[in-house]
């Protein structure tokens, strides 16, 4: 029964043994493919992002011309409220002086005629006035009506493409969010495959070093052997030994001394490279001050899509005379996008996503135009913001 039962308790440690490798943490080659296979999904969301990047600025475009469009057909709208004055003010006077004149001022006319020649030439005169106060009349009123349709049908475009914005700008923030997400679980990998390399690493050490100290304890007896066979040998072997010491101790003077210039060297060089990219750095957006001055300048007037100044601007027509002075387009958000990014954002450096941008202005905050019904503001740089110089 006893030797069943001990039959039975290596067979279960034995399963154990077998079974442990399975529940074991994964290899660095498994890491590393986990991780190849993350870069790529990022890859893949990256070409979707650029795809959806290009939407969305094809549709920036369309709105600029759009709010372009809306601004001309109001100007347009201005001019015909002006001539309809001017028109009817004239009008009220024709008519006062026909009241005045009497409703037989164009039939005295006609009777006065010497022949009937003047008759027909006085008669045409009268149908050809009337003729033309109604044909002014008219054209002056399908004018304002062609442009107040152009109007009503603008705003409405211009609705249909700003929902639409909204739309591509919200895929673009799903897409973002998952690119984030697939970016971090890959730099989890990164510290999964060096703790997996460290433990590797340590593995394989503690197996030398038992290795070592067996092959030592092997060594050990063999000499013990041969020592009690015989003790010259032995003795020869032992000041061996003590000249093996001497000379590593030697070694380990020499090897003591040599890390000491090697510190003094890098601590030497190091700290002065790096102060002196630093200073070159900081210096690089000299003309900043003045960038940010214009956008100060600014600061109040409203958003109007596809206006660049002086009375109003949307996002991209703001940096755009910020950097330039002059009321103009540089281009569109994604534009900005393709400029230099750099990691150490100076004042009158540029902020931007794919849909929106503004001037920095210094310690997390921007001066941008937001959106239609507000107006150019100081606000703080938002989420997802790169900063770029041209």
């Amino acid at each position: 029964m006893n030797k069943h039962g001990i039959r039975l308790i290596t067979a279960v440690v034995t399963s154990s043994m077998i079974v442990t490798p399975v529940l074991a943490a994964p290899s660095v080659d498994d890491l590393k493919k986990e991780k190849a296979s993350k870069q790529n999904e990022v890859s893949s969301l990256q070409s979707q992002l650029t795809t959806l990047m290009g939407k969305v600025n094809t549709l920036e475009s369309e709105l600029i011309q759009t709010g372009e469009d809306i601004t001309k057909a109001q100007s347009d709208l201005v001019v015909a409220q002006k001539k309809e004055k001017e028109q009817y003010a004239a009008m009220k006077k024709r008519i006062k002086y026909m009241y005045e004149a009497g409703n037989d001022s164009a039939f005295e006319t006609l009777v006065t005629s010497d022949d009937f020649t003047d008759l027909l030439s006085k008669a045409e005169y009268v149908q050809n006035v009337h003729s033309y106060d109604r044909k002014q009349l008219q054209e002056y009123v399908e004018t304002k009506q062609q442009i107040s349709d152009l109007k009503d049908s603008l705003e409405k475009d211009q609705k249909e493409l700003e929902s639409k914005q909204a739309e591509y700008e919200k895929q673009g923030d799903n897409l973002n969010n998952l690119i984030t997400s697939k970016s971090a679980e890959v730099a989890n990998l990164d510290s999964e495959i060096q703790a997996a390399a460290e433990a590797a690493a340590k593995e394989a050490a503690e197996r030398a070093a038992k290795e070592a100290a067996e092959k030592a304890a092997k060594e050990a007896a063999k000499k013990q052997q041969a020592s009690a066979a015989n003790n010259s040998t032995s003795s020869n072997r032992h000041n061996s030994t003590t000249s093996n010491n001497t000379t590593s101790n030697k070694n380990n003077t020499s090897n003591t001394t040599r890390p000491s210039g090697n510190n003094t060297s890098s601590s030497t060089t190091k700290p002065s490279g790096n102060n002196t990219s630093s200073n070159t750095t900081s210096g690089s957006n000299a003309n900043g001050g003045t960038i940010v001055s214009r956008a100060y300048s600014q600061l109040g007037k409203p958003y109007v899509w596809g206006a660049y100044g002086p009375s109003s601007f949307d996002c991209s027509g703001f940096v755009s005379y910020c950097l330039t002075g002059r009321y103009t387009r540089l281009g569109t958000t994604l534009t900005f996008m393709g400029w230099t990014r750099v990691s150490n954002p100076q004042p009158g450096d540029v902020v931007t996503t794919a849909t929106h941008c503004g001037i920095y202005i210094g310690n997390g905050q921007m001066i941008h135009a937001p959106h239609t019904g507000d107006v150019v503001k100081v606000g703080p740089v938002q989420s997802g913001m790169i900063y770029v110089r041209r």
